[in-house]
């Protein structure tokens, strides 16, 4: 036996153009109902009407003394004529008895009257001839009142789109634009993120699983006299998956939860924001225990008062005002969570960051290695590989690389593979994939002379040479002389992840980093301007080492970095211009000693660094291996493994004391 179908009709929505719609149709029905309607018959002349008298088929002439026309009747002998036949059936008309046969317009009444009974008289016809007016009242006032109904109508349809919306929906009516435009997630149907898709961030992770957990089961954590937090502040650089964050909260909780971004509480109008924020709460008390999400908070939440140059009454301190009121102010909303993201924590206004609004700032960092293993694991599922890649190799791969950045080079790989008429993705695309996001595409069609590429090729050779000599500098993966988005030829290095870095490991940075100059001045005995971005390296370095880390010794151990960002456009300088000579002199004397250093370094294995640059004009892209062949084994060279080993051993053998 069928189920009976329960699911009733959906009745249609009302619009309000059905309205305009109806009145079109009515004025259309209007004209072809009329019984008057000259437009459904055959219009003759004065000429025609008195031939048709003389010959006897004119019944009767009713002159319409306002309209300026006359309506004729033919005889129904007439009528039966071959010459009356297309207007023997009468016109689609309400009254199709009263239906004339045709109309005759005429400029003169008294003329046209006095000839129809000149004629009647001559040819001793009986014809009625009367005169009648025409009432149009209501077709008069239907047109009189059109226009002003279509200007009506353009202009709500034009206050429509000012508003931001052609719907009935919050914030599509002129009327509902002080109206919240959140959007209310339902986890079975808008969203599948879980906690288990976020990798990584397992802090981050804790503390927001915590917030889902005080709205799921309060009384847990309120039978003790705690009070449920108000906010939680998500703050990290871009893509780290601060999103991703709110993404799996919307659905993990089985409680209604709003989000919007910063950006739609603040709109052309003057106190919309404010009203928005007020409607958003009031949404959020209804269905309490509620969760709301402001996705790059700083388009409202920026620091009241700081570059406010013009003094005026500004819409978005006005918005942000109604949110410090909303979290946290006179009257309190219960059970109510706000979430926020924003990679720009330091232009907040502190008001928004304290305790009882924002009572936790999350910060989501870039992921470690391990974590970046993680998080390849999640987006390598999907793909079609052909072996079992080695995740532990493409995380130590991709230092400094985000979330967003690693899910772009599996993207990229695919892509690449796809290129390449391949039937799955291999090792190599993935390693061609990180050069292409780093370095940018590869630029074989770029014309070098071989001056220029011999230079090239030196110059990279002695980055190479130098980085390998020097204990803390940065191990090499691969050198190229392949030309790559700006760059005539790059070295990729695979740096170690430290927390925090000594004096002696930046200075072999920094050298490492002039080995490409000093190689052009060992070699060729002069210098370009291809070493543009390395000077801007090492001239920022040693500034940080000087003014921030407070590493120099001449300087000592002051700092003139800001971290609340308040001196960002300040008009002067936190020290004298007689600190400021010295700062500078510091500054080139650290680069300069860096400088003869490589160059020294260089003078000693100039052999084996023009053997290095011939290779590399050879083979245009060598790695690890050759640099090997020549130097033999890095006598420094950690195995980075086993250090990962023992801390972990020595982090459980802790936790077994305790």
């Amino acid at each position: 036996m069928a189920k009976e179908n329960n699911t009733k009709p959906t009745k249609p929505k009302f619009n309000s153009w059905w309205i305009y719609g109806i009145l079109i149709v009515v004025i259309i029905g209007f004209q072809f109902l009329s019984s008057d309607s000259i437009s459904s018959t055959n219009k003759k002349t004065t000429s025609d009407l008195l031939e048709y008298i003389k010959k006897g088929d004119v019944k009767k002439v009713m002159m319409i003394t306002n309209a300026g026309y006359a309506k004729v009747y033919l005889t129904g002998e007439a009528l039966a004529k071959e010459e009356h036949k297309p207007v023997s059936s009468p016109s689609f008309s309400l009254n199709p008895a009263e239906s004339p046969s045709y109309i005759v317009n005429y400029a003169s009444l008294e003329v046209f009257e006095k000839e129809i009974k000149e004629a009647r008289d001559e040819n001793n016809i009986d014809i009625i001839i009367d005169s009648d007016t025409e009432d149009n009242t209501f077709q008069s006032l239907l047109f009189s009142l059109l226009p002003f109904v279509l200007i009506i109508g353009i202009w709500i349809f034009m206050m429509r789109r000012m508003s931001g919306g052609g719907g009935g929906g919050a914030g599509g009516q002129i009327f509902n634009i002080g109206k919240s435009k959140a959007k209310l997630f339902d986890e079975k149907t808008d969203t599948r993120t879980s906690f288990k898709d976020v990798a990584g961030l397992e802090g981050a992770k804790e503390e927001v699983e915590e917030i889902v957990e005080f709205l799921r089961n309060p009384e847990k954590y309120t039978s003790l006299g705690g009070k449920i937090p108000k906010g939680a502040l998500l703050v990290g650089p871009p893509g780290t998956g601060k999103t991703l964050l709110a993404k799996a909260v919307a659905g993990e909780a089985k409680v209604p939860f709003f989000s919007l971004s910063g950006s739609d509480f603040v709109e052309m109008f003057v106190g919309v924001g404010a009203s928005r924020v007020r409607d958003l709460f009031k949404q959020a008390k209804d269905k309490s225990p509620a969760i709301i999400f402001i996705d790059e908070i700083d388009a409202i939440g920026r620091a009241r008062g700081k570059n406010n140059f013009t003094g005026s009454n500004d819409e978005r301190e006005n918005t942000l005002n109604q949110l410090l009121t909303e979290m946290d102010g006179f009257g309190t909303n219960t059970n109510v969570i706000v979430l926020a993201a924003t990679n720009r924590a330091d232009i907040l206004d502190k008001a928004l960051m304290r305790a009882g609004r924002f009572d936790r700032q999350i910060y989501v960092d870039l992921p470690d290695i391990r974590e970046r293993r993680e998080i390849f694991e999640v987006h390598v599922k999907p793909l079609k590989t052909a072996e079992t890649l080695d995740l532990e190799f493409l995380a130590r791969q991709t230092p400094g690389f985000s979330g967003a950045d690693i899910a772009n080079v599996c993207n990229e790989a695919a892509l690449i593979a796809a290129r390449k008429e391949k039937k799955a993705i291999t090792k190599q695309d993935f390693l061609d994939a990180v050069d292409r996001i780093v370095g940018g595409l590869e630029k074989k069609n770029k014309i070098i002379t071989p001056g220029e590429k011999k230079t090239i090729a030196f110059h990279e050779a002695g980055h190479a040479t130098v980085s390998w000599m020097l204990e803390h500098a940065a191990p090499l993966v691969k050198v190229t002389i392949v030309p790559r988005g700006q760059s005539l030829g790059a070295a990729w290095y695979l740096p170690e992840e430290r927390l925090i870095v000594r004096p002696e490991q930046m200075k072999d940075e920094m050298c490492a980093t002039l080995g490409g100059r000093a190689a052009e001045k060992v070699i060729f005995d002069q210098i370009s301007t291809g070493a543009l971005s390395d000077l801007e390296k090492v001239t920022k370095q040693a500034r940080a080492m000087v003014t921030i880390y407070g590493l120099n010794d001449k300087i000592g151990n002051l700092t003139y970095y800001d971290s609340s960002g308040q001196n960002e456009y300040g008009f002067s300088k936190p020290y004298s211009e007689q600190t400021a000579h010295t700062i500078d002199e510091e500054i080139s004397t650290l680069i300069e000693v860096q400088y003869k250093r490589a160059v020294d370094l260089l003078e000693k294995n100039k052999d084996k660094l023009t053997e290095l640059a011939e290779r590399l004009l050879e083979k245009e892209v060598i790695f690890k291996d050759d640099l090997e062949k020549i130097f033999g084994k890095r006598p420094f060279a950690k195995d980075i493994l086993a250090d990962e080993e023992e801390a972990k051993r020595t982090s459980s053998i802790s936790e077994e004391e305790e």
